[in-house]
């Protein structure tokens, strides 16, 4: 029979339809075949080819916009937000307006031409992640900004376009986001009631059953969500409580890195190489001021949350809010705890 599984951190229902339910081996990602690439613009020597970088890892000290570097982050030559001008936020009768102030920048993640960023070294995507919390900093003094999301695109279906080189993306609004004010205010509530964090509450309940345990490596659990929206999505949280990504050590970072290294690798050789999306949920920045939320630091939990692309959002799922998932989240981690890479 179908179970509607509850999420404890927003209250969001999902349907795990075990009736529709595949085999998790049932599963493949593998993605459509395109025309061959035109020059890659993020490899290294085409420097040229992309807007002037604004951060980069260049071990050799070498001029920017250049060759020599194993790190790049560029603005979007074609932004969602633009980072000129002022908010101007106004009404026009009962609807706020402001201008789409903000930024959004591409990290391109390695100088070598590699799609998948499971391809990557542990030591190179620890670099990634150095780069996130170093830009994320450098954006929270820009005070038009409350919240910068890093998310990545990976495959056509998760749009990441056509160029298969890997990279991710970071965007500054002048907003929070819907889906990070909806965990801000269920942790909250948790908090308030329980005077506890719900998602250490969550990691230790999954360290003790291990129903959803998919790996644990020095500090850092990949578990499949009890209430999972998707099959095989994923989510990795630091088992020390922490609201903020930019908290998080260089010791840590590469710690991350081994982690996240091993999870996609088991998805590339698990489900074929799926296309995926992933995205870091942090907490915003902070600017004391009427209402400033007193206990963030207490009950939020930065968390990455990775999402293979293999099933489609349909009208059930837009016109209700609820997820239909065909595979629940046991079987999905205990094929994941399987796959030796």
């Amino acid at each position: 029979m179908p179970e509607l599984r509850k999420d404890p951190v927003i209250g969001r229902w999902v349907i795990i339809a075990t009736e529709r339910a595949k085999r998790p081996d049932q599963f493949s990602g593998k993605q459509d075949e395109f025309s061959p690439e035109k020059p890659c613009p993020f490899c290294e020597g085409a420097e040229s080819q992309t807007p002037p970088e604004i951060y980069a890892i260049r071990p050799n000290n070498t001029p920017p916009n250049t060759p020599g570097w194993q790190l790049r982050v560029v603005p979007s030559i074609s932004p969602f937000l633009k980072i000129e001008g002022d908010l101007d936020r106004h009404g026009k009768g009962l609807y706020d307006i402001m201008n789409g102030v903000g930024a959004h920048e591409i990290v391109i993640e390695t100088n070598q031409h590699i799609a998948n960023m499971a391809d990557l070294s542990e030591e190179q995507i620890a670099k990634v992640l150095n780069c996130y919390s170093d830009r994320i900093n450098d954006l929270e003094k820009d005070h038009r900004f409350k919240y910068v999301l890093v998310f990545k695109n990976y495959g056509w279906t998760a749009g990441g376009g056509r160029i298969k080189h890997s990279r991710s993306q970071l965007i500054a609004t002048p907003v929070n986001p819907k889906r990070v004010k909806e965990e801000l205010t269920g942790s909250h509530k948790y908090y308030d009631y329980h005077e506890r964090c719900v998602f250490c509450d969550l990691i230790k309940q999954e360290l003790e059953s291990k129903d959803r345990l998919i790996l644990e490596i020095d500090g850092f659990v990949a578990v499949a969500p009890f209430a999972a929206r998707f099959p095989f999505e994923i989510w990795i949280l630091p088992k020390k409580h922490c609201c903020d990504f930019t908290c998080t050590d260089s010791k840590d970072r590469a710690n991350l890195g081994r982690l996240m290294k091993q999870v996609l690798l088991k998805l590339k050789k698990g489900l074929n190489d799926p296309p995926y999306n992933y995205v870091i949920h942090t907490a915003p920045f902070r600017r004391k001021k009427v209402g400033y939320w007193k206990t963030i630091d207490q009950d939020y939990h930065w968390h990455i949350e990775i999402m293979p692309r293999l099933t489609r959002v349909a009208g059930f799922e837009w016109g209700t809010g609820f997820y239909i998932c065909p595979l629940p989240p046991e079987d999905a981690a205990k094929f994941l705890r399987g796959i030796e890479v």
